[in-house]
């Protein structure tokens, strides 16, 4: 294994914590998500994803904030951000802050992209200036979800950070990727144990994603149906992909991922509300439950 990528899975350690409302973007709310992070730190969390169609930018605030973790994008779009542009930026909190950074790069969407086309050769164009740049393969991780992108992620990158999936997906991107490269999929957990709430928190939470073919392809190809992937999602799909329950349901189907063959769990803590909030109660809970 190179010695670079075994650091990087020593550094995130088995969970971190994925997050829209991490990734910034309202400048009055900075000083409470550097508050947010200094504290998932300390409660062990070993790596910080910010969601969404994020940069470097977003990061470099928690990253000041805290001491050791890692802080990821999850993911910056390739569509909207230069390579070169890219490359400068990591190189500069690199000098600050080494081996605190891991770029996550990701093809995004097409009803989300002004003219989409060509992902894959997209990416690999990417890659190819990023290379030029000297920004080193395994410092960054690629959102992949079909076969050929995991591939790619193999190849070209320290691993993947696959969005949106199943124990089986793990076990099926472990077999691909062999055992070297990082496999650090995002889990969603609700932290509730009836039945009808959780479902439909998670319900209501999933309906965005399942207007985007990238997810309902990849889900048909788990073994998903059409009608899984209607209305909101069904049931079979809900429990699939979200984490409910009480403690030790929600820790099993944690750790259902790791014996899939996951190196890191990445964990989004999800609540009826605005995405963009900061579910720091739900946090502390799931660092105690996994304690």
């Amino acid at each position: 294994m190179n010695d670079t990528i075994a650091a990087l899975k020593d550094s995130v350690g088995r969970y971190g914590i994925w997050s829209v409302g991490l990734r910034g973007g309202d400048p009055a709310g900075a000083g409470e998500r550097a508050e947010a992070a200094a504290e998932l730190e300390r409660l062990g969390f070993g790596a910080l994803w910010l969601g969404g169609n994020t940069s470097a930018e977003d990061a470099a605030p928690l990253i000041e904030a805290t001491s050791r973790v890692v802080v990821g994008t999850s993911i910056q779009s390739i569509w909207e951000h230069e390579a070169s542009a890219t490359a400068a930026r990591f190189a500069q909190l690199e000098v600050a802050h080494p081996g605190r950074f891991l770029l996550g790069l990701g093809v995004s969407h097409g009803p989300m992209v002004k003219g989409y086309e060509k992902p894959y050769s997209t990416m690999v164009a990417h890659l190819n200036e990023l290379d030029r740049t000297g920004l080193p393969a395994d410092r960054r991780v690629l959102a992949a979800l079909g076969p050929k992108m995991l591939e790619l992620s193999r190849d070209r990158a320290a691993g993947t950070i696959p969005y949106l999936v199943t124990p089986e997906h793990t076990a099926k991107a472990r077999e691909t990727l062999g055992d070297g490269p990082l496999l650090a999929p995002e889990f969603k957990v609700v932290l509730e144990s009836d039945p009808a709430r959780a479902r439909a928190t998670a319900r209501a939470y999933l309906a965005n994603y399942l207007k985007l073919p990238n997810y309902t392809k990849n889900f048909l190809r788990l073994g998903f149906t059409d009608e899984d992937v209607t209305d909101g999602g069904s049931d079979r799909l809900i429990d699939a992909v979200f984490g409910w329950g009480d403690e030790d349901t929600i820790r099993r189907h944690v750790t259902e991922f790791l014996d899939a063959g996951a190196d890191h769990v990445a964990l989004q803590v999800v609540e009826d509300g605005p995405t963009t909030a900061l579910p720091r109660e739900g946090w502390r809970r799931l660092a105690a439950l996994l304690s």
